[in-house]
């Protein structure tokens, strides 16, 4: 079977490790920068410092302590506009924020697409991973091991994909993690026994994306 041909670039941007504020401008730099073609669809790549975001359906409620406490506890707390409730990112988890003008403006296709990539990436490391009906997100039995939320603004995303991968699990103990208060979550690690190196997982992150969304990467750099 011939592969079809590319329809496009990503330029991949590692973050390395950063804190959500600066993060966000990042993001909300890229996506004016988008939306006015004064740059290609871009693929941010990092890991953040503990932090907890509310999405927009998300509130105080779905914390098990207060801000105050949290701020203690060296873990920062900010709302987000994104989809979705609470969820904790930090050191060892792989955030996926794709900066693309979506064609169609799909947001559904946009979404699966998304999990499909986890899902590959998880099977790489025969990870047995599915989608739930009910819930987004990509699921190893009853424990979430990567969550999806995103925003988009003039077919522009933002946001994207948080996957566990040698995640402090303890942290969601803060928060009702997406507002299911009878669910876990996983990380690749508890799953096989062992860590994963991040790098590792960064490469086939950025391989199924651009596998599954049918782009070419072009690596970048973040001050550009």
């Amino acid at each position: 079977m011939v592969a079809p041909a590319l329809t496009g670039s990503v330029t991949l941007l590692d973050a390395g490790l950063l804190d959500y504020g600066p993060a966000l401008e990042l993001q909300q730099r890229l996506c004016r920068e988008r939306q006015q073609d004064r740059r290609a669809d871009s693929l941010i790549l990092l890991e953040h410092t503990p932090v907890i975001t509310l999405g927009q359906s998300g509130g105080l409620d779905d914390l098990l302590m207060t801000a105050e406490t949290l701020r203690m506890k060296g873990v920062e707390l900010f709302d987000s506009s994104r989809g979705g409730r609470a969820t904790f990112h930090g050191p060892g988890q792989l955030v996926a924020y794709p900066i693309i003008k979506l064609p169609d403006s799909d947001l559904h296709a946009y979404l699966w697409k998304i999990e499909e990539v986890s899902l590959r990436l998880l099977a790489q490391w025969d990870i047995p991973a599915q989608r739930e009906e009910r819930y987004p997100g990509v699921w190893v039995g009853k424990e979430k091991i990567a969550a999806v939320g995103v925003a988009v603004s003039n077919d522009v995303t933002m946001h994207g994909l948080a996957l566990n991968v040698n995640t402090n699990l303890a942290f969601f103990d803060l928060i009702v993690p997406c507002g299911i208060s009878n669910r876990g979550v996983t990380s690749m690690q508890c799953q096989l026994g062992r860590p994963v190196p991040m790098e590792a997982v960064k490469q086939a992150f950025t391989k199924y994306f651009c596998e599954v969304f049918n782009l070419q990467v072009i690596n970048g750099s973040v001050s550009q």
